[in-house]
């Protein structure tokens, strides 16, 4: 069980503030004084010093149930994930080969679009039914297909590039869904991943959902690794780093000053106007993401004319 406590969850964020600080040289006097004496202000907030937190209990809603939810709206304004994430992937995808393309996890088909766009002959996959009817109704002419990452339903070499977004945070195992990748993926293809940054589950924790089977509201299982990870599932396989990117939050992102919303009846990161200042150190400039260029390695890789050229 997790216990989500609104004073707890500002009281950390104030933490995190003097010690990004203290680490970053940036934490002068006047500014440890201010965090301190917010958080005396923190404390003795009575909205805060009796609001109930949730007891949550993690894995008992699944990825299909939460973006069932999400995709009425997961491509509206304001989704600074994706915000921070989508230029970075597009500008790797401009630069590779046309060919024929995998948007796998695909959702709504944002990077499907794009693909297309250019000139790939693109196919999209995913999980979950919601989002697939929302890229049908974006890409009519598009091939979709329902499908896990563990087996796609593809022939062996039928790929020049595969791009996976935002979706590996919610498979439990990466060697198996990296095998599948370079399984679909022609000799020199290009293979682009993005994936939530290990750092924002500690800054910007899950949230908890709707209750689950047993009536408890329940948090999403996810699976935020280290780099080095990435890099253990991949090379195995012959997949050889071309790009890794580590997009920021842009400065002044929660600026000091906002007014402060009501307390919100549940955990949520609303939560931040309350204490913007040390939002802001905490959290401005820090990684969001990370984006991952791999080439899979050919021993035909010099042919002329190949899509491995580039």
């Amino acid at each position: 069980m997790t216990y989500l406590s609104p004073l707890g969850y500002l009281l950390g964020i104030e933490g995190a503030a003097l010690l990004r600080g203290f680490k970053e040289g940036s934490a002068d006097r006047a500014f440890v004084e201010a965090r301190i004496a917010e958080i005396r202000t923190l404390l003795d907030t009575p909205a805060l010093a009796h609001a109930e937190g949730v007891t949550a209990e993690p894995g008992t809603i699944s990825a299909a149930d939460v973006y069932r939810d999400w995709a009425p709206h997961y491509d509206a304004p304001g989704n600074d994930m994706i915000d921070i994430e989508q230029p970075v992937v597009r500008r790797i995808l401009d630069g590779l080969p046309l060919g024929a393309a995998l948007d796998a996890a695909c959702g709504t088909g944002r990077h499907t679009a794009h693909l297309h766009e250019i000139g790939h002959h693109v196919t999209g996959v995913d999980a979950s039914p919601a989002m697939l009817a929302r890229a049908h109704e974006r890409l009519p002419d598009v091939d979709f297909h329902e499908a896990d990452l563990y087996r796609l339903p593809f022939p062996d070499d039928a790929f020049d590039t595969v791009v996976c977004a935002l979706a590996l945070a919610h498979v439990p195992e990466l060697a198996p869904v990296l095998r599948e990748f370079a399984r679909v993926l022609r000799p020199g293809g290009h293979l682009v991943i993005s994936d939530a940054h290990p750092l924002v589950p500690y800054l910007r924790p899950t949230l908890p959902r709707r209750p689950g089977p047993d009536g408890r509201p329940s948090l999403l299982a996810e699976y935020h690794r280290p780099l080095s990870a990435y890099l253990a599932a991949a090379l195995p396989l012959g997949f050889q780093v071309r790009h890794c990117e580590e997009p920021r939050r842009p400065h002044n992102s929660l600026t000091p000053g906002t007014a402060r919303d009501p307390l919100p009846t549940h955990p949520s990161w609303d939560l931040l106007h309350w204490c913007p200042e040390a939002s802001a150190a905490a959290l401005d400039d820090s990684p969001v993401v990370v984006v991952w260029h791999f080439r899979l390695d050919a021993p035909d890789a010099t042919r002329e004319g190949s899509p491995s050229d580039r």
